[in-house]
């Protein structure tokens, strides 16, 4: 397992640096709460929907709201996540959710190794993520961008286990519906709640062992009789219920 760890930091080392992701090359034309911000340095467009916390929240410089950013599963709208939104709002935070894929985007590989096939991939939706939290930590001053909570289904965990992989210092909370492929951060410092679906395993090495689960705080949570495609606003009623609730009750621990 650290094997694998170390080569799996090695590679996104590498790749990020390939891809220049400091600060000093991001730049952005426009931000909306519904719309998109351009990342000049990639010419690249990124829908978003930013929601605000409930009214009942007090968010101020001296006391920041957190924030969580919402990553879509591969194939579905950013959008379809209100549920996760919802929850988020409910308990105070701010929420981007983020469209990692657009139509000039190469196809996500189906070819295995997938820790080494869709690298690429997650990579993109890792710069992305970071030009959004460069840019919009100024925009909403009020909001804490140091400490963030990460939200993804399917591919879009994939993007936030990365993520958090990478920048550990700058996460402390993820939550995953099914991600399959990326290895959850083993990290003393990151809480991390996982639903399964029930139709998929996962990869190996990408959840924890009974041992991994003593030393860690990562929570992981079999859905019986869930479908992976259905772990959206779109899925049936009990599904985004259930998910609902875990969310919640997830959120609710941290208090």
């Amino acid at each position: 397992m650290q094997k694998t760890l170390k080569k799996l930091f090695m590679l996104s080392a590498l790749a990020l640096s390939a891809s220049d992701i400091s600060t000093s090359a991001i730049s952005a034309t426009s931000y909306a709460n519904d719309g998109v911000i351009t990342d000049e340095s990639r010419n690249r467009t990124i829908p978003i929907n930013i929601t605000l916390p409930s009214n009942n929240a007090k968010c101020t410089e001296q006391v920041k709201c957190p924030v969580a950013l919402i990553n879509a599963g591969y194939g579905i709208s950013h959008n379809k996540y209100t549920f996760a939104s919802n929850a988020f709002n409910q308990h105070g935070y701010l929420t981007i959710a983020v469209a990692h894929e657009l139509k000039s985007d190469p196809d996500l590989n189906r070819e295995q190794p997938y820790l080494t096939t869709r690298m690429g991939n997650w990579h993109r939706g890792v710069v992305t993520l970071k030009f959004l939290v460069n840019e919009l930590s100024s925009k909403y001053p009020a909001y804490d961008f140091t400490k963030l909570t990460l939200f993804g289904h399917s591919n879009g965990g994939d993007i936030s286990a990365l993520y958090g992989s990478i920048y550990p210092n700058e996460v402390s909370t993820i939550i995953t519906l099914d991600h399959r492929r990326m290895l959850i951060p083993r990290n003393k410092n990151i809480r991390v709640l996982t639903l399964r679906g029930s139709d998929y395993p996962a990869d190996a090495n990408v959840l924890l062992n009974d041992s991994e689960l003593n030393k860690f705080p990562v929570t992981q949570i079999m859905i019986e009789k869930s479908r992976h495609n259905d772990m959206y606003d779109g899925g049936p009623k009990w599904l985004v219920d259930r998910m609902s609730k875990e969310v919640e009750g997830f959120l609710d621990s941290k208090s």
